[in-house]
């Protein structure tokens, strides 16, 4: 008997947890993921037909990875080997590839390894399936909550197909929590459980997308429940917050819950909302990111994204980072919330970074000219002699501490870089540097731009 074979004697055994009896056994039983499996579907047609070629199934916990797998293995006619990285070692993997290749060379028969937890194999291990991915001794088909962009070695990744699963729906969550309500055979139908409309919403939320979730707290929660005298079990509000406990943060500070949370953290502040950012930063402090990293990214935004428009920004965020560095949590969370809320909600302006960015473009389009003699360092012996510095005017001489002056190199310079908005401090920039730009006979519009009545 294989390893997939007992397991799937397990999951019909009355002992097995709700979650494991339940597994959907056919694409028909299947719940979520149409956009992989539904019908007419590329990925479905590819099983049907048993020309499925080796895949990575990458999606959150509870999601059907390991129940679209077990499915794949009733459907095929290659030889389904099941391991998990979390319990089974590189010489495991090994010995099932030399069996995999003594099949394929005496019986013709192809073996299709499932690697679950695939991520937890490190960069060298992960180097082991290649050549026999290559050669076609395997069909290797992994699963894995990380994002495998990062988790996976990029030839392996090359040699195979990822597959997007998104988190389950309510709508989702609600059909496999009435099916297992009524199923006589392997869920709850024999206890005659009752669960209200409020308690199945509840229990929807607080699975999070996770069916696993949603399985295994109905099941604690029929546990509590006594049977009344119809021999009715009614599941209660209290019954399930009972069981719960308290919400399970879905976070990983080294996967892609850490990047997307905190991409949404910065867009958040970046757009002005500092309800949606302390949502992130609570989620993030919850998970137990590092404060200092969410510091730091503030410190970065505090420039790019609000810059000059209020220049008391950027010293709120490096004032919030050294903060965080001293006293740490849980006290640093406070000071992260003053500097979130402080930066969503100062003024916006990215012009200094738009403007950098210009400057970088046309020293990579133009050629680069000499700095002008009348800037160059002249505190050195011999300097002089060489015209460095002649000709220099000293701005603090003259009225206004400003003269007319060049100091760009020669070039066609794609001019004004720096364009301040009319956001906060930036609309008393713009004014001045207009100025001295009119004074000095320079544009004060970028080329692309068009003239309106602020910016004559």
């Amino acid at each position: 008997m294989s390893l997939f074979e007992q397991k799937n004697l397990y999951e019909t055994e009355a002992e097995a947890p709700l979650a494991a009896r339940m597994r959907p056994r056919t694409l028909e039983e299947f719940v979520g993921q149409e956009h992989l499996v539904g019908e007419g579907t590329a990925i479905r047609k590819a099983i049907e037909n048993d020309q499925l070629g080796s895949v990575i199934f990458w999606g959150p916990p509870g999601c059907g990875k390991s129940t679209l797998a077990r499915i794949i293995a009733s459907h095929t006619k290659c030889h389904f080997v099941e391991y998990s990285a979390v319990t089974s070692g590189v010489a495991e993997v090994r010995r099932a590839i030399e069996e995999a290749r003594s099949r394929r060379q005496l019986h013709g028969q192809r073996t299709i390894l499932f690697v679950d937890e695939i991520h937890r194999f490190n960069r060298a291990q992960q180097d082991a399936f290649l050549p026999h991915v290559e050669n076609g001794t395997i069909i290797l088909m992994g699963a894995t909550t990380e994002n495998p962009y990062f988790a996976i070695n990029a030839p392996l990744l090359s040699r195979s197909r990822v597959l997007r699963f998104e988190p389950l729906t309510e709508e989702h969550l609600r059909t496999i929590v009435e099916r297992a309500l009524a199923d006589e055979e392997r869920g709850l139908g024999k206890l005659r459980v009752h669960l209200p409309s409020e308690c199945i919403d509840y229990l929807l939320r607080i699975a999070n997308g996770d069916a696993r979730v949603a399985l295994n707290v109905l099941e604690a929660a029929t546990a509590l429940a006594e049977p009344d005298a119809q021999g009715e079990r009614t599941v209660t509000f209290e019954m399930l917050e009972q069981v719960v406990q308290q919400r399970a943060a879905r976070y990983d500070r080294e996967g892609d819950e850490h990047y997307d949370t905190i991409s949404a953290f910065i867009k958040s502040v970046r757009g002005s909302d500092p309800d949606a950012a302390l949502h992130y930063l609570a989620r993030m402090i919850r998970a137990g990111e590092d404060p200092r990293f969410i510091a730091r990214r503030l410190v970065i935004l505090a420039s790019e994204d609000i810059g000059n428009a209020d220049p008391h920004a950027l010293l709120v965020a490096v004032a919030a980072m050294e903060a965080v560095q001293f006293i740490g949590l849980p006290e640093a969370q406070i000071t992260l919330a003053q500097a979130t809320t402080y930066l969503a909600c100062a003024p916006k302006s990215n012009a200094s970074y738009v403007a950098l960015n210009r400057a970088m473009h046309d020293l990579e389009t133009q050629p680069l000219a000499p700095v002008p003699l009348h800037l160059r360092d002249a505190s050195y012996p011999g300097a002089q002699k060489l015209g460095h510095g002649k000709e220099y005017i000293y701005p603090h001489d003259y009225p206004g501490h400003w003269v007319p002056q060049r100091y760009l190199p020669e070039g066609n310079w794609n001019l004004p870089y720096y364009e301040p908005s009319d956001n906060g401090v930036e609309r008393k920039i713009k004014e001045r540097l207009n100025l001295l730009r009119q004074r000095l006979g320079h544009t004060t519009l970028h080329p692309e731009a068009k003239d309106t009545p602020e910016n004559p």
